[in-house]
């Protein structure tokens, strides 16, 4: 898809538009998000990312379109997975419920940033050497197999650490052990401190980077082009706040989501060794768009399904467990 500099700038001019749109109406005054204002946003966010990919059907034709969407679907599920560490880092720095909202937001920046910043370096190795292919499938591949050996592993106590970026912060600069609003910075006997609401939108913002790590090269799997690349993440990333408080009680009953994730990350790292032969010269068939995007649909809607009805079975279980444990100890004390 051939995009002008022009387009360029008034895509990005449009997402800060509705990113400040979004701030202003939404997340200027800390409050605690209710279920029907994260879903109405949530609505608005899908809403916009499916009129964009009309919008790219319309200009650029069925393939680009068809590559945003398959992207998007892409990195939107892979995302879902970054709710489960962003649980555990608002936990971890115990953020008040009236500012996680402001927390995400900024945290969410500055991780779009920062896969930009991955995005132009991705881009920029793809032209210049055909080979990172392989190197991209493979890692998904080794990636998809190391989700499922964790799934299968026994449950641990989950716990977040933080990452050598956000422990040099810590370290080369004091903080305050106390929220104070807002504030990001704050003057204390003299001194400038940060507070921990700087803290952890940098443990938000910094940690998405590790799953770039394997959402980026998914997305290259799947189209190589930069702008397509650059708006599945950005819409993708964009509506994550709102998904957070709206899913955010369901995340515990999507146990399968990690094997539907390492089918989608394996299916694609597939894609890109079958691609790769492709541009050596090799006769090999390659995977269409529309075959990509149905099979990511199909795993998503399948993981779903098993994942709801597997935790319904589970909640019942545990029911009659208890009412059993109950029972019992009526019957000790009677005797």
């Amino acid at each position: 898809m051939d995009v002008s500099l022009t387009v360029w700038l008034m895509t990005v001019a449009g997402l800060i538009a509705l990113i400040a749109v979004d701030f202003f109406i939404g997340g200027r005054k800390p409050h605690e998000v209710s279920i029907k204002e994260a879903g109405l946003w949530t609505a608005v966010w899908v809403v916009l990312a499916a009129l964009f990919g009309v919008g790219v059907y319309l200009f650029g034709g069925g393939e680009p379109a068809g590559e945003f969407f398959a992207g998007y679907i892409t990195e939107k599920s892979l995302s879902v997975d970054n709710l489960f560490v962003f649980v555990l880092i608002m936990a971890k720095f115990a953020v008040p419920p009236i500012y996680q909202q402001r927390v995400l937001m900024v945290g969410v920046l500055i991780a779009l940033v920062l896969r930009t910043v991955f995005i132009v370096a991705g881009a920029a190795i793809i032209a210049n050497f055909s080979w990172i292919f392989y190197i991209f499938g493979a890692f998904l591949i080794w990636t998809a197999w190391k989700l499922i050996q964790d799934a299968r592993g026994e449950e641990q106590d989950e716990e977040y650490e933080e990452n050598r970026l956000l422990k040099a912060v810590e370290k080369r600069f004091p903080s305050t052990d106390t929220y104070h609003g807002t504030k990001l910075f704050i003057a204390e006997n003299g001194k400038r401190l940060m507070t921990p609401m700087l803290i952890v939108m940098l443990a938000i913002g910094t940690t998405d980077v590790l799953f770039a790590l394997d959402s980026i090269p998914a997305i290259f799997g799947l189209t190589q082009d930069p702008y397509i690349v650059f708006t599945a993440n950005a819409f993708a990333l964009m509506g994550l706040r709102q998904l957070y408080f709206l899913i955010g009680g369901l995340l515990k009953k999507l146990v399968h989501l990690s094997y539907g994730l390492s089918v989608i990350l394996g299916f694609i790292g597939v894609k890109l060794v079958l691609h790769a032969l492709h541009e050596s010269g090799l006769s090999v068939p390659e995977i269409s768009i529309p075959v990509s995007l149905g099979v990511i649909c199909a795993v998503l809607v399948v993981t779903t399904i098993t994942s709801l009805n597997a935790s319904r079975k589970q909640a019942a279980a545990e029911t009659v467990e208890v009412e059993a444990r109950a029972r019992a100890e009526k019957d000790r004390i009677d005797t």
